[in-house]
């Protein structure tokens, strides 16, 4: 007799793992499929195992400067690509053990194999039990996304890569080229930089990471040049010849000039695709480039039919798949008729961005230029890390912190940040958004001394004129 479950999550990614754990949580008798890892491509082959490379790269480069701090290493001092690549694969596999726990923690039945939807509510797995059909009362699509390929250039994992290969490399690239300018792209040109490689980054709009404020892609540019990448904005590949040795390129510049450029590997970085071909969903749900359409709780058209995540319109983030997860679960429970559970749907302007390259980029709701062009009448804080006494004592006084508001109303509109750890310190204005405070509330909260924090509060007061410390 086929297994009957309440809530079936197909895919097993940040967004999958997550929304079984809260079905679980909420008295749901819950399934999950997975073809490849518990954890997906988040926890085994993107955000996480990157930020380990990322870790040994900076901590190359502060051993590498550490005259900067008064210090004296004896010795040459160089990476082993080796031990960093094991490095960051013991650490995924550590995580991927960790969701393998939960799910026995939670009563999860895990089904290994290749899910394909039969109908809205069932599902056939083809894996390690041979092939079954299991149903549910609900289905919840988290599938994910895989890298985009240049359809004159397929990766090879040779000498082409996308970020999976790029993460476990049989030899160190002598002379990179990184092709979009994006999160993933910008942080695999600032690790293998640290790592001492020759780095070119290549992108087809006029300025790198174009998603955030553009003062926020000035000054990482200027930052990533002074650091040894050479960045190519407003210019395309139009060709890429590979062979044993390498990768010829012919890169179209905005000026209309192509030039012809060699280089070991390259690294396509350039969006991603939706795994939603071959999983039985096309007539079930509305596709927009092969992205599901969802309502803000992840309905699609079909009746207990679910999705969230990548395979989902962006933005395409590990956190954003959770929140929908829970999101999704909540409401799941609800129809089926928990009362204690009131679910909000997802609001995208509260989703921050987090780019963990040298320096580090964060940002959480609209950039200056997009809030003009919304109609607002803006005010703008910026404050700089060279004003911040800790940032300077921590040897780390480049970058600033920039808060845009409503004029009229002092409504936080977006916070832009680069620099150390801003990643860690964006979450303090996602929560003064999500509370929708005013300048105000930000005015009159205390920040602790000295930490790099108070430049967010020295931003807030520049936006008014009130700025203490420039």
């Amino acid at each position: 007799m086929a297994a009957s479950y309440d809530v079936i999550v197909l895919g097993s990614g940040p967004g999958g793992y997550v929304a079984a754990i809260r079905c679980a949580q909420l008295g749901l008798n819950t399934a999950i499929v997975e073809r490849e890892n518990l954890g997906g491509i988040c926890l085994n082959w993107g955000c996480i195992p990157t930020k380990a490379l990322l870790r040994s790269a900076e901590i190359l480069h502060y051993a590498q400067h550490a005259k900067d701090y008064g210090l004296k290493i004896a010795g040459a001092i160089e990476a082993d690509l080796d031990a960093v690549v094991k490095r960051s694969r013991g650490v995924a596999k550590q995580l991927n053990q960790g969701v393998t726990h939960l799910m026995k923690k939670n009563k999860i039945t895990v089904h290994m194999g290749e899910g394909t939807l039969k109908s809205a509510t069932s599902v056939e797995v083809k894996g390690e039990k041979g092939n079954e059909t299991i149903s549910a009362k609900h289905v919840i699509v988290a599938t994910g996304a895989r890298a985009r390929d240049l359809p004159f250039a397929p990766t090879d994992g040779k000498r082409v890569w996308t970020y999976r290969h790029a993460m476990t490399p049989s030899e160190m690239p002598k002379k990179l080229l990184v092709i979009g300018s994006g999160a993933i792209g910008i942080e695999f040109a600032s690790f293998y930089n640290d790592m001492g490689c020759d780095v070119t980054v290549v992108e087809m709009l006029d300025r790198i990471v174009p998603v955030e404020d553009k003062d926020v892609s000035a000054f990482l540019e200027k930052a990533l040049t002074k650091q040894g990448i050479t960045i190519k904005a407003g210019a395309g590949v139009e060709e890429l010849k590979v062979s044993d040795k390498g990768v010829a390129a012919k890169i179209k510049s905005k000026d209309g000039k192509v030039e012809a450029a060699e280089f070991s590997h390259c690294i396509v970085a350039i969006g991603i695709v939706p795994n939603t071909e071959n999983i039985g969903i096309d007539k079930l749900v509305d596709l927009d480039r092969g992205f599901i359409q969802i309502d803000p709780y992840g309905r699609t058209k079909s009746k207990g039919l679910w999705a969230i995540g990548d395979c989902t319109p962006g933005p395409w983030l590990a956190h954003k798949a959770s929140h929908e997860g829970v999101t999704a679960a909540e409401a799941i429970a609800k129809e089926l008729g928990n009362k204690t559970v009131h679910p909000h749907p997802l609001d995208r302007n509260n989703i921050p961005g987090c780019t963990y390259c040298h320096p580090q980029i964060a940002s959480v709701g609209m950039t200056e230029a997009k809030a003009k062009e919304a109609g607002y009448e803006v005010k703008v804080g910026m404050f700089p890390f060279i004003g911040n006494g800790k940032a300077i004592a921590l040897g780390e006084a480049e970058g600033f912190t920039k808060t845009v508001f409503d004029a009229r109303t002092g409504e936080l509109l977006g916070a832009h940040m680069v620099g150390a750890e801003v990643t860690e310190m964006i979450q303090g204005y996602v929560i003064g958004k999500t509370l929708e405070t005013t300048e105000v509330e930000l005015m009159q909260t205390v920040f602790p001394h000295p930490t790099i924090s108070e430049s967010m509060h020295e931003s807030v007061l520049a936006a008014f004129g009130r700025a203490l410390h420039i």
